[in-house]
C-alpha cells in the first residue's frame, strides 16, 4: 500500500507539552549525559533541556501523523532515516509548548517511499522554540538494498578529524530511553518483534544515537553550553545494537551567519558509519 500523496500539506491538530524538571532530567540520564546544565538544580538560573529534549516535545505531533490511517504507512517497515532540528530557545521546566506537525513532501525510491514532517513548536505568546523535520522510510525493498541505495549520501570531509570520542551503549539503554522520549516502538524493547521486523534484535532508537552524538557535540565544539547549540541533523544509515561501543568524530567546516559549523559521524565498532551527513551549527562564544 502506497502513502496517500494527498495528505501532502495537511497540518494536524496543535499538541501542548508541559515541560518538568523530572522528565527533563531523565532524558539527559536516559543517554548518559551528565551535564551540569542538566542535572544540576542547584545551579544559578536553574538547568535547562537538552536541546535533543525537543524530541520529546515534538513526539505526538509525529505521532499523530504516523499512525494517520490514511496516510497508509507500515510502522513495521519505517525506518527513521533523518532528522534535522533548528533550536531557537532552550526548554526549561515550567515551559508550555504548543508544535504543530505538517506533512511536507512524499517521495518514490527504488526500495520504499519517503515521507517529510515538520514540527513547529512555540510559546503560548507565539515566540518560536524549535523547528524540527522529521524524515521517514518505509521499506519497500530490502534493508541490503536500502543501504546501497543510502550509500550516496554524502563524504566524509577531508583531513583528520578535530577529535573523536568512544562512548559506550548500555545493556539496558533502549528500554530508559523509551521511558524517557515516549517512543515505545518494540523494536527497541522487544526482541521477538524486532526480528519479525528485519532486524537482528534489539536496536537501539536512532534518536538516541543521535543524543549521544549531540553530548559528544556539545561537550567538544560549545564548552559543555547547550546554549549554543542552534542546529542539530543527523542521517541514520544503520542500526547501533546495545553493548556496543560507538565512535563520533568532527570536521570544522566554514560558518554560516556568525555560527561556527562542524560536520560529523558516527561509527559502530565494525568502522561502518551508523550516522552520516552529520551536522552542527554553534553560537560563537
Amino acid at each position: 500500500m502506497k502513502l496517500n500523496r494527498n495528505l501532502i500539506g495537511k497540518q494536524y491538530p496543535p499538541q501542548d507539552y508541559g515541560v518538568t524538571a523530572e522528565a527533563t532530567m531523565r532524558y539527559a540520564q536516559a543517554y548518559n549525559d551528565a551535564n551540569p546544565w542538566f542535572l544540576d538544580t542547584n545551579r544559578p538560573g536553574g538547568i535547562v533541556a537538552p536541546p535533543m529534549f525537543g524530541v520529546v516535545v515534538g513526539w505526538m505531533p509525529i505521532m499523530l501523523v504516523m499512525t494517520d490511517a490514511d496516510l497508509g504507512a507500515d510502522l513495521l517497515r519505517l525506518l527513521h532515516s533523518e532528522q534535522d532540528m533548528v533550536f531557537y530557545k532552550p526548554l526549561a521546566p515550567g515551559d508550555i509548548v504548543t508544535s504543530t506537525a505538517t506533512i511536507l513532501s512524499m517521495e518514490e525510491k527504488a526500495t520504499g517511499e519517503t515521507v517529510v514532517v515538520e514540527v513547529v513548536s512555540v510559546t503560548p505568546d507565539r515566540e518560536p522554540v524549535q523547528r524540527m523535520f522529521f524524515s521517514a522510510f518505509i521499506r519497500g525493498g530490502s534493508r541490503r538494498e536500502r543501504r546501497n541505495e543510502e550509500a550516496s549520501r554524502g563524504e566524509r570531509p577531508e583531513g583528520e578529524p578535530l577529535f573523536r570520542v568512544a562512548q559506550t551503549i548500555d545493556a539496558d539503554q533502549t528500554y530508559r530511553y523509551a521511558q524517557a522520549s515516549g517512543d515505545y516502538n518494540p523494536i527497541h524493547t522487544d526482541e521477538s518483534v524486532a526480528k519479525m521486523a528485519g532486524l537482528p534484535g534489539i536496536i537501539v532508537h536512532g534518536l538516541c544515537t543521535m543524543a549521544f552524538a549531540s553530548k559528544v557535540m556539545i561537550d567538544q565544539c560549545c564548552t559543555g553550553d547547550p546554549r549554543r547549540l542552534k542546529r542539530f541533523r543527523a542521517c541514520f544509515l544503520r542500526p547501533v545494537l546495545p553493548g556496543q561501543t560507538i565512535t563520533t568524530a568532527a570536521w570544522a567546516q566554514p560558518g554560516r551567519d556568525g555560527a561556527n559549523v562542524y560536520a560529523y559521524e558516527m561509527e559502530n565498532p565494525e568502522g561502518k558509519v551508523v550516522i552520516a551527513d552529520g551536522l552542527a551549527e554553534v553560537a560563537a562564544a
